[in-house]
């Protein structure tokens, strides 16, 4: 009764902590009530009665700890997304364990549902598992952020699946094959790893999502597995929102799911373009100390935030210099481009961490009718959400996808250390643009010395 009790008391904080997360006033209340709901049911499972030793669960909990809390609190911000990408290879591979561990204890007296379940819950696990980690070197540079690619590499993934598939069906009808069961925990470890070595660094917030979606579903079948409530409730509120985030992720980028999946999107050309070269060549570039000088007569200015600040660590700095043009009588906004960074809403995550308030953060299709009547648009470190061939290059890997239209500003200043292309390998026109003006260097010195110079006029 008490196990029961406790699960329907962590279930239902589940659902209230999901809610609360759909809005930033309430989404640090849902966190906690989240995190209480998991207390909660890892205090109820502590208390069921096929356990006969506590030994290896403490031992568990006491390493899980040691680990945990360090990660949660050395990791910076900036970090986030490679710290969740982590996260969700050590949820597949606990997923996929347990799943091993099951069958080997019941496969000779399973039902046809439990060995069907199991058999999903092994192969979403360990496609989890490993493409987690994929996703992990890349967003960590260990690993080439653009996609890699070979010959028949989507028949070769494609055939994957249906041989998973295919595996599990036959587990169903003969359950005791131990044969077919390590065959499908090889393949989907492999697969994992053909899933994410073709998505390139700009759907990294798609495949998060995907991820996300993946180990929810197999924590999900785990309960069916396992006959417990709390894992299928958790499990499915997990997989079904990361599911339904990375469709939003793809509608915000105009692409179709199964093109992020198979599309390799972010391809580096082979050669630079002779037309890029002679590009290069009419940039316009000014220094910290002329931006001050335009700064100081600007009465709108908005702020568009991309990777580049997130890596230099520059949201503080962004809020520094941003009360500096207030105190002058400027207004100052922040556009958020849905896909900016490497995880849904890194931007927003990453401003609110330097206390600006969340009014002042626009999504893109309220802020872009603004851009025509700003004085100046700041862009510091984003590329590919505000690439003018996003709307004039049919070409283009990114045509179609929703940009910022900074280039409608009466000025544009761009903070990045050089001209290399963003995460999908291709130029940027507006980086040459007539109304540009380009300050090269790392983008929390170049916003230090701009907001000295305005705070010592």
């Amino acid at each position: 009764m008490i196990i029961t009790i406790s699960y329907f008391i962590a279930s239902t904080l589940f659902l209230f902590g999901l809610k609360d997360l759909t809005h930033p006033n309430t989404a640090r209340r849902g966190t906690s009530l989240a995190a209480l709901g998991m207390l909660i049911a890892v205090f109820g499972t502590l208390l069921h009665h096929e356990i006969v030793d506590y030994k290896w669960i403490i031992a568990g909990l006491v390493i899980g700890t040691v680990i945990g809390i360090p990660m949660g609190l050395k990791i910076p911000m900036t970090k986030m997304p490679e710290r969740i990408a982590l996260s969700h290879s050590f949820g597949g591979l606990a997923i996929a364990l347990v799943g091993v561990v099951e069958y080997y204890r019941h496969a000779g007296v399973m039902g046809k549902v439990q060995i069907g379940t199991i058999g999903f819950e092994v192969f979403l696990g360990a496609v989890t598992f490993t493409g987690s980690l994929m996703a992990f070197g890349k967003l960590q540079e260990l690993l080439p952020g653009r996609p890699m690619t070979f010959p028949k590499q989507n028949i070769i993934t494609v055939g994957s699946i249906v041989a998973a598939i295919l595996l599990i069906f036959s587990l169903i009808v003969l359950p005791t094959s131990y044969s077919a069961f390590n065959l499908l925990l090889a393949l989907s470890c492999v697969l994992g790893v053909l899933v994410v070595l073709p998505i390139g660094g700009a759907d990294m917030p798609v495949v998060i999502c995907l991820l996300n979606s993946y180990a929810g579903l197999a924590a999900s079948a785990s309960g069916f597995a396992l006959n417990n409530m709390v894992l299928i409730i958790c499990g499915a509120l997990d997989g079904g929102s990361g599911f339904i985030l990375a469709l939003l992720m793809c509608k915000a980028m105009n692409r179709s799911f199964s093109n992020v999946l198979f599309g390799a999107f972010g391809s580096v050309a082979a050669a630079p373009r002779e037309a890029a070269t002679a590009e290069k060549a009419t940039v316009r570039s000014g220094t910290p100390e002329e931006a001050a000088k335009i700064f100081k007569a600007a009465k709108s200015v908005i702020v568009v935030p991309g990777y580049g600040m997130a890596v230099a660590q520059a949201q503080h700095t962004v809020r520094e210099m941003a009360s500096i043009l207030e105190k002058n009588g400027a207004t100052v906004k922040y556009a958020i481009h849905p896909v900016a960074g490497r995880m849904p809403g890194h931007m927003n995550v990453l401003l609110a961490e330097a206390d600006i308030p969340y009014d002042k953060l626009i999504d893109i299709d309220d802020i872009n009718p603004e851009f025509p009547h700003t004085d100046i648009s700041l862009v510091i470190g984003a590329n590919d959400v505000v690439n003018p061939a996003a709307k004039t290059d049919t070409a283009s890997p990114i045509y179609g996808m929703p940009i910022l239209d900074v280039g409608s500003s009466k000025l544009v200043m761009v903070l990045k250390r050089s001209m290399n292309p963003g995460f999908a390998g291709i130029d940027n026109a507006l980086f040459i643009g007539s109304n540009t003006m380009m300050i090269f260097g790392d983008a929390k010195q170049t916003l230090l010395k701009i907001t000295a110079a305005l705070a010592a006029a």
